[in-house]
């Protein structure tokens, strides 16, 4: 089972049987190709489905069609292997995660001349990032069983290798490497002694692989861990000996969707597009049976029983994913005071009210379900995933929200929370303390919305939070979590434009840029950072490059009050005007109008579409919110003015 689950995508929907009709039709009519790509790319393809899907994303590139809402990402390729079969699958494969791909291959096995020739193929092409896909084949293993030394000097000179590759690229071209944990061969030289004796081949991997997971961390470069896939599903099985002395391809050809999947989610992740909600069915998904017909006693949720395991197994990941920043709601058909009881009363439940950020249990179908729940966390579809039991319902909401992810479930619900995991909604690429809290921001932020109907008006609302907002430059501290945010936010996002972690440290030392990160607390808790400001300071000019906030503050007036912040800092370098720009794309459509409510006067549109607005610096008036200030690392002076709000 965990071979086919992992190795056939079994948590996609299969693919239509006229699948080839499918792709063709894909192109017409001109509006809509990048979702209906996306769709197509959404199904459990294999090899040849994926190569047939390229070739179709190449014919729309020909032909100069717009695959919006994909959002584009150039992908150099080196290997010590054939990547002709590869490149295919990993541009289809991105489809599925929502990004247009376009890669650079480099030429077979010229993995070092392409990082540290400045003109070389891929460092010409200016790509976002690199793939470095070597196996243990393309790097300098020698075997010295028994000597730790020598042993050591091996795998010091393996991560050598790769950190002068990484360094090439990023010197040549300003490329992010995406690395490549190594899967180790099958066949062992002692049997179980390899795993404990240095210098053998076994020993050094695994020695290798942990150094090389701790350098990309330290380096800001990006992990894929292709040795926990091949042993997921098998080494002997990821491993072909007769296709690669064949073709010289580094695993088995029916592990290449698999292996596609894995380097794209990371891609995604990288690109803010992972699930930050898992939605929960109730009867026969958390627990076995119906709560409105069996009643408490006779659902089937209890340790010592295989069925009610299954379900406690699919109650403890939901939990795990909620620790690690994952936000938790239920979509239930149910009555509501049915629905909670196994909640609140069931001794063997692991999940708890307190854990859920939403709850909506009625009679409503699914999707107008999910719906509610998004506007309630201001969260967009495509930060959600569905977890249900019943296929029609999968259905419905895959075809009415289609941004909606839904793994499809196999019949035994022991099988449940490992379809989860294996589909990697959730894949992150950085983690803070900021993330951990994530599901307790929005749990905060439903109470909020409660706190506002008992209020009545918005200004006794938004007084009895008793608000603080806290303004300072970006720092070192703060540095993962802005390129995070900058990542990730699309809606209340003006220009879209992203920045690594690399270029915020830059931006922070550089003279010619203003950089604001902001964080806001309540009485009901803290929403951490939740605006990110950059200006570009020229004469008297300043130019917003950046403004991103977290919708779960929106209708708090925090932008009134980061507005006020800038115009007091313009003012004080002699700045004449302020100049914003909103770039509208698929998902910002939120701040369309957010420069002119400002107070800023439209100055012209672009030939793109984009808008360009003015605010006169001396003139410009902005009425404070009922919120307390304060802040950091502005120098004493500036503090001990007070800028006052």
């Amino acid at each position: 089972m965990a071979k086919t689950l992992y190795s056939e995508l079994a948590w996609l929907p299969r693919p239509a049987a006229m699948f080839s009709e499918a792709c063709k039709a894909a192109l017409l009519p001109e509006d809509g190709i990048g979702r209906r790509l996306r769709a197509l790319a959404g199904q459990a393809l294999d090899s040849n489905q994926l190569t047939k899907l390229a070739r179709v994303i190449a014919l729309a590139r020909t032909k100069g069609s717009s695959l919006a809402p994909l959002v584009p990402f150039r992908l150099g390729v080196v290997s010590n292997s054939t990547t002709d079969f590869l490149v295919p699958a990993l541009v289809a494969t991105a489809a599925r995660h929502g990004i247009a791909l376009e890669c650079i291959a480099a030429a077979y096995d010229q993995v070092i001349q392409e990082a540290l020739a400045p003109d070389s193929t891929i460092n010409r092409a200016k790509p976002d990032a690199v793939l470095i896909a070597l196996d243990h084949r393309g790097l300098p293993f020698r075997p010295a069983p028994g000597d730790r030394d020598a042993a050591d000097r091996v795998v010091d000179g393996v991560v050598a290798h790769l950190d002068a590759i990484r360094q090439g690229f990023r010197t040549n071209c300003n490329a992010i490497s995406i690395v490549q944990t190594i899967a180790r061969p099958p066949e062992q030289l002692f049997g179980s002694l390899d795993a404990g004796m240095a210098g053998t081949l076994d020993h050094m991997i695994q020695t290798a692989n942990r150094r090389i997971a701790d350098g990309v961390a330290a380096g800001k470069d990006l992990l894929v861990d292709v040795a926990r896939v091949a042993e997921t599903v098998g080494l002997a099985h990821w491993h072909d000996l007769t296709q690669w002395n064949l073709a010289k391809l580094p695993f088995c050809d029916a592990m290449v969707p698999l292996y596609a999947d894995h380097v794209c989610r990371v891609i995604a992740a990288a690109k803010g597009k992972s699930r930050r909600c898992l939605v929960l069915d109730l009867d026969n998904t958390l627990w076995g049976g119906v709560i409105g017909d069996d009643g408490l006693e006779g659902i089937k949720l209890a340790q010592g029983d295989a069925v009610g395991e299954g379900f406690l197994s699919v109650q403890r990941f939901a939990l795990a994913l909620r620790e690690r920043g994952v936000v938790l709601a239920v979509s239930s058909k149910n009555n509501d005071e049915v629905a909670r009881l196994p909640f609140q009363k069931h001794p063997e439940m692991v999940l708890r009210e307190e854990h859920l950020a939403v709850f909506q249990a009625n009679w409503n179908d699914k999707a107008s379900n999910i719906l509610a729940i998004a506007e309630e966390l201001k969260l967009g579809l495509e930060s959600f995933v569905l977890l249900d039991d019943n296929p029609v319902e999968r259905d419905l909401v895959r075809k009415m929200l289609p941004d909606v992810a839904v793994p499809e479930l196999p019949e035994d619900p022991a099988l449940y929370a490992r379809t989860l995991a294996a589909a990697g909604y959730f894949e992150a690429v950085t983690f803070s303390d900021e993330d951990r809290k994530r599901a307790a921001f929005y749990q905060d932020n439903a109470r909020r919305l409660a706190l506002q109907k008992q209020a009545g008006d918005i200004d006794g609302y938004l007084a009895s939070l008793e608000m603080e907002i806290t303004f300072q430059p970006f720092d070192a501290t703060g540095r993962a979590r802005i390129a995070q945010l900058i990542s990730k936010s699309n809606q209340f996002n003006l220009t879209t434009r992203r920045y690594t972690e690399a270029q915020v440290e830059e931006m922070a030392r550089d003279p010619s840029r203003w950089t604001l990160q902001v964080r806001l607390a309540d009485k009901l808790g803290d929403n951490g950072m939740i605006c990110v400001v950059i200006c570009r300071k020229e004469a008297a000019v300043w130019e917003v490059d950046t403004w991103l906030m977290s919708c779960r503050v929106l209708g708090r007036r925090v932008e009134q009050m980061v507005l006020r912040e800038m115009l007091d800092h313009a003012r004080r370098e002699g700045a004449a005007r302020l100049v914003g720009v909103y770039r509208p794309t698929e998902r910002n459509k939120l701040v369309e109008k957010h420069y002119e409510q400002l107070g800023f006067v439209l100055a012209r549109t672009e030939a793109d579409g984009a808008t360009v607005w003015h605010l006169d610096v001396a003139s410009a008036s902005v009425p404070a919110a009922p919120m307390a200030v304060r802040r950091l690392g502005f120098g004493a002076a500036e503090t001990a003015a007070g800028l006052a709000a």
